[in-house]
């Protein structure tokens, strides 16, 4: 922690207050504000603090130490152990009505529960009892809020004959294809064909507009990406993605999906012989790569990795510009080339729809510890990734959800359908997300919910990367670890 914490609010002295950044002129006036807010709460740890909050003693133009230092003073005797984090942020009435959870048990909690039901907060874990014994119900709600659009209805939510065991088949006898659910207009969503699904911006732009794509444009160029790929593989056939995720990227994932492929996600910061591994247990046919990656300013290679790794087929992206900074070898083929067999093909695409259990992506364990273990991935899994970040995270239409990752781990698919089922706007930036540039652009694509890890919170923390920054858009954040979870959101609420 930037301060050190006191044994209790009261201890917080003037010198405490100067040392975490106020200036000495204020300070006396703001201890006589903090002890005003919290004197009558005692021991009662979670009301003193939301009376600070209520009462707006701590402002944004506070220095972020300051924040630390009320709030860790205010929890020094919460017992984690048995009361699990102590409380940040206390949602009012309005706030819990209008998640997309509140609003559905305001919809549907009367008529479900009946008499019992109170309001989204007192009645959660009644309704949350209710969606496990009553999943043919509570699924079919939540469907109605992604955009699926099943080709063929399932028979039911649930063919489990023994309800005593786990598993049974989810969605019996259901058809669709989750890509194309991605790439269609859905009213109950408001999204159009001139949405934007995607906003992204290159490394080293960072003070030119951010770029954006609407729903037509990614649906476009989806389906000449399929139209390629099906001059040159069979259905079935396992297509592996090593690069950044960009919006090619995003393209090409979901164009594999479409034309009834399978995805071989493989992390682009994998050596030669994880690259061959993964290639080999996946058996796939295929490889679509760029030339290089761009990080803080610099180029490190990707494509030698690549051909150093497997000597399957790659089909080899331009890092900047439309020239690839290499040559391919015998075999291997430019974007360009690969983009021009689908000349002369229809523009319009049939997806390829297919049982809702059939594979569609093939991710992999880090393999620390071992041969990485291959994770199937069917069409069942984006879905319960919508519904579960629809729930849990919040997700709704119009948001802007940026994550900083990669579609050879699993948070880059799940970041991928989580907006596009839920008609979010996923947010990209091309290049290093350590520097202040990935923080402005946060800023200037207007995130509204924003995923990271601890090492990247770290980061923005040591460098002050988001001073003079507006992240005041953030409404939900998750980060991976709890202590980094709430110093960002300090960050983000000082400046609300």
């Amino acid at each position: 922690m930037a301060a050190t914490a006191r044994g209790s609010v009261g201890e917080i002295r003037a010198a405490d207050v100067e040392a975490a950044g106020l200036a000495a002129a204020d300070a006396a006036a703001f201890l006589a504000a903090l002890r005003s807010a919290t004197g009558k709460y005692g021991g009662d740890a979670a009301a003193a603090w939301a009376a600070v909050v209520a009462a707006g003693v701590l402002r944004p133009d506070h220095p972020h130490a300051l924040h630390q230092l009320v709030y860790y003073s205010v929890y020094a005797g919460w017992d984690r152990a048995k009361r699990g984090p102590p409380p940040y942020w206390f949602p009012s009435p309005t706030d819990c009505k209008q998640t997309n959870l509140g609003r559905v048990m305001e919809q549907n909690g009367p008529k479900l529960l009946g008499a019992s039901y109170k309001d989204p907060i007192s009645s959660f874990a009644l309704f949350h009892k209710f969606s496990i014994e009553n999943q043919e119900v509570y699924w079919k709600i939540v469907l109605k809020e992604l955009s699926i659009k099943f080709v063929r209805e399932p028979t039911s939510i649930l063919d489990a004959p023994d309800k005593s065991k786990k598993g049974g088949t989810w969605f019996p006898g259901a058809v669709l294809n989750i890509a194309e659910c991605c790439l269609l207009p859905w009213p109950s969503q408001n999204k159009t064909d001139d949405s934007t699904a995607i906003v992204w911006r290159d490394e080293g732009f960072d003070d030119y507009p951010v770029n954006r794509m609407s729903l037509k444009e990614l649906r476009t160029q989806v389906m000449t990406v399929a139209n390629a790929l099906d001059t040159m593989f069979q259905k079935g056939d396992r297509i592996a993605i090593d690069m950044p995720m960009t919006c090619n990227a995003v393209i090409v994932y979901l164009a594999i999906i479409l034309g009834g492929f399978v995805v071989v996600g493989i992390a682009d910061s994998f050596a030669p012989q994880e690259i061959g591994t993964r290639m080999r247990v996946a058996k796939a046919k295929a490889i679509v790569t760029q030339d290089f990656i761009i990080r803080g300013g610099k180029k490190f290679p990707l494509y030698s990795r690549v051909m150093e790794g497997t000597s399957a087929k790659a089909i080899v992206i331009p890092a900047t510009g439309d020239r690839l900074g290499v040559t391919p070898r015998n075999g291997d083929m430019s974007w360009k080339d690969f983009l021009s067999r689908a000349a002369g093909r229809s523009s319009m695409y049939s997806p390829v729809y297919q049982s809702a259990d059939a594979l569609i992506n093939i991710l992999f364990s880090s393999g620390t510890t071992g041969e990485p273990k291959a994770i199937p991935w069917t069409q069942l899994c984006p879905i319960r990734c919508g519904a579960d970040t629809w729930a849990h995270l919040d997700v709704r239409p119009k948001d802007i959800g940026c994550w900083p990752t990669n579609l050879g781990w699993v948070m880059g698919p799940i970041q991928l359908f989580s907006c596009f089922l839920n008609g979010a706007t996923l947010a990209l930036y091309h290049g290093s997300p350590l520097g202040r540039g990935f923080c402005k652009f946060v800023q200037d694509a207007r995130v509204s919910v924003l995923g990271s890890v601890p090492s990247l919170v770290k980061s923005w923390k040591a460098g002050n990367l988001t001073k003079g920054l507006d992240w005041t858009k953030i409404r939900q954040v998750t980060i991976l670890t709890l202590l980094e979870s709430i110093q960002l959101h300090h960050k983000i609420r000082e400046r609300s």
